[in-house]
């Protein structure tokens, strides 16, 4: 089914921003980009989202195996007890003493879902063989892997507590100071996977200020997988 996905701005990164622009997606794929008027008027029988605030590829999120490994996202029952929030450093080391398989995936899901409502549509490995937990639930979640771009901390600081982003447990992908454009998975493109996110906030510069927090929507291969309520 053919979607439009409009919002008061469009930021493909790579290309100038769309006010009052539209992402069409079919299928899996992008199929135009533009002012809302002008892609309502080419795809007439395509359902049409309407989102606010600012509609921006999907994010990359460089500190993703710490946060899985090294952090404890608990579980909704257990939040009389352990809060909402991930917990890492000597908490994380306390429960994990004593986690089994079951529940160290569970929180890995957990996380992972986590990331979505924070527009996350790709994350930075390695996500070795040694780790079958973690690999599953990403194979699962529709998640895309990806390496390191250059410009990206190293990975095996990201995997200890020396990273102070990922040891706090901050989902959020600017949280280590990126723009959108060193933070987006990479640019909207006709013909591109539509990985999408949606963030209800006035202009790019409040991303970098806990925007990701605010994510309405996030759209993985053209699936719609988190939907502010």
């Amino acid at each position: 089914m053919l979607t439009i996905h409009a919002a008061p701005l469009v930021l493909p990164v790579g290309a100038a921003a769309v006010a009052d622009g539209a992402v069409v997606v079919d299928g899996d794929r992008i199929a135009a980009i533009g002012p809302y008027e002008e892609v309502a008027a080419a795809y007439p029988a395509a359902r049409v989202r309407r989102w606010p605030g600012l509609l921006t590829p999907g994010l990359r999120q460089d500190r993703a195996r710490a946060l899985l490994t090294r952090c404890y996202h608990p579980d909704p029952r257990e939040a009389d007890e352990l809060g909402e929030l991930p917990l890492w450093g000597e908490e994380f080391e306390r429960i994990a003493a004593t986690m089994d398989t079951a529940r160290r995936a569970g929180s890995v899901r957990r996380g992972l879902q986590r990331m979505l409502r924070h527009g996350t549509t790709h994350v930075v490995g390695p996500f070795g063989a040694e780790e079958p937990a973690l690999r599953t639930a990403l194979a699962r979640s529709g998640l895309t892997a990806v390496p390191a771009p250059g410009h990206a901390p190293d990975p095996a600081v990201l995997g200890g507590d020396q990273d102070p982003s990922a040891a706090s447990g901050d989902l959020d992908p600017f949280a280590y100071g990126g723009d959108l454009a060193a933070t987006a998975h990479g640019p909207l493109t006709v013909g591109g996977r539509a990985d999408l996110a949606v963030f209800d906030v006035p202009a790019e510069e409040a991303l970098r200020t806990g925007g990701a927090g605010r994510c309405v929507a996030t759209v993985l291969a053209g699936r719609l997988v988190h939907r502010a309520r």
